[in-house]
């Protein structure tokens, strides 16, 4: 028999057990290749920066000053329409307390890095054109985008949006694709903030195409295995729901084999695919969020991230449509970020007002509240809440996000909870196993 520890009335306890340890060896090997599927199937989050924002720009209007050029209309707007701390919360319904902080972080920030991803469209916003004229345009993308990233200007991510997997344009989607990495590799090789994105996807069999033809371009220039990621953008009823029920978007995260970096939510789409009226399109539908929900849930663990689609309505006209084009595009993201979609797409300049607005609000008023939890739960005090290590895990993924996007700064964070970026990088991955574990 083997002793415990001395009990809480002073006395030892006896512990006896009835199994060999042969037991538990067997159960362990019965279940090793699970706890390998697991690892396979659920590495968890990257622990790398997620934009808050993608910015779609048609292949033929992408221009080398084009994100600056974005951060100066997105200022002007403000001027014109918002001038003013007061002005800008009035329309947004910010609190006191947040609108001089809020208000000065978005000017700072368009000033500074006014996009933090743009895809250089040559889908939808693009459209068919002649070969020779699609051949020219990617090339001239490539260029761009190596330049940028060479001189400094590039934001984090920088990417395209090719044509999709369908028969009708699957020819000009690859070679583009193929025109467009070809100049990268020429110019110098492939950025670091590359982001590919695969529209319209119905079938898991596409994304397996996606990944062979990833493959074939490694192999071409010596490139590691898996160097080049993708997003699935999810635009068909197809993608959310298979013919025999199944969910279909699960299927093609596993197809992905490694390299699917996100799925993206297709507002309109997707709307139009399921019959929705053109008036009633929009990203808190609830046929939107039945499909998000089934992407979250498809997507939680694996590493592939999430993100909300756009709104069509533009902040532009007079000061009074576009007050009420910021409340719209700044509800819809406040929305998104509550349900866990930390990302979006922003169609027009005079979105990234409202866009950063929301999220560092959003970071701003959780922040104190954040902190205390995560400094209670390292000090195991518990306060008013017991966390567990799942949201000791959720806290410092929060603080981590808020640092990214520049709605906090690591010097306030650091004296709120003593911790330095690595502390709450340690919190933000823990291992498997500490997730089952509540703190004692």
């Amino acid at each position: 028999m083997d002793q415990g520890h001395q009990g809480g009335q002073g006395r030892r306890e006896k512990v006896a057990t009835s199994l060999a340890a042969a037991v538990g060896e067997r159960i362990g090997a019965s279940l090793a290749p699970v706890d390998a599927e697991l690892e396979r199937r659920y590495p968890g989050d990257p622990g790398t920066r997620q934009p808050v924002h993608t910015v779609y720009v048609p292949g033929d209007v992408f221009a080398a000053d084009t994100v600056r050029s974005w951060g100066d209309r997105a200022l002007a707007a403000l001027d014109e329409h918002a001038p003013d701390a007061a002005s800008f919360a009035a329309v947004l319904g910010l609190s006191d307390d947040l609108a001089q902080p809020v208000y000065d972080r978005v000017r700072a920030k368009l000033e500074r890095e006014p996009v933090e991803d743009i895809r250089i469209d040559f889908e939808d916003g693009y459209g068919p054109r002649p070969d020779d004229e699609e051949d020219e345009t990617a090339a001239r993308a490539a260029r761009l985008v190596a330049e940028a990233y060479r001189d400094g200007t590039a934001p984090p991510y920088m990417g395209i949006r090719m044509k999709c997997m369908e028969a009708p344009v699957r020819d000009r989607g690859i070679r583009t694709l193929d025109v467009f990495l070809t100049g990268l590799m020429v110019a110098g090789g492939l950025p670091g903030g590359l982001v590919l994105t695969l529209p319209k996807v119905t079938y898991a069999e596409q994304v397996t195409a996606m990944v062979r033809l990833l493959e074939e371009f490694e192999k071409a220039h010596g490139l590691e295995p898996g160097r080049i990621g993708f997003e699935i953008q999810i635009e068909t009823s197809q993608a959310v729901l298979a013919a025999d029920g199944t969910a279909t978007v699960a299927r093609m995260i596993q197809a992905a084999e490694g390299r699917a970096t996100g799925l993206h939510y297709g507002t309109f789409d997707y709307s139009a695919c399921l019959g929705v009226s053109a008036a009633y399109q929009a990203s808190d539908h609830p046929a939107a969020d039945h499909a998000k929900a089934v992407m979250q849930v498809a997507a939680a663990g694996t590493g592939v991230r999430v993100s909300d689609g756009s709104t069509n309505v533009l902040p532009v006209g007079p000061t009074a449509k576009v007050h009420d084009a910021w409340r719209l595009h700044h509800g819809l993201t406040r929305r998104a970020l509550a349900r866990a979609y930390y990302q979006g797409w922003d169609m027009h300049p005079g979105h990234l007002p409202t866009r950063y607005a929301a999220v560092f609000a959003f970071y701003r008023e959780g922040f104190e509240q954040a902190a205390a939890r995560l400094v209670a739960y390292a000090a195991r005090t518990g306060g008013d809440v017991m966390d567990e290590p799942a949201t000791a895990k959720a806290l410092s993924g929060y603080l981590l996000r808020g640092l990214d996007c520049g709605a906090l700064d690591i010097a306030e964070v650091a004296r709120a909870t003593g911790f330095t970026r690595a502390d709450l990088e340690g919190y933000a991955a823990p291992r498997r196993a500490d997730l089952t574990v509540s703190p004692k």
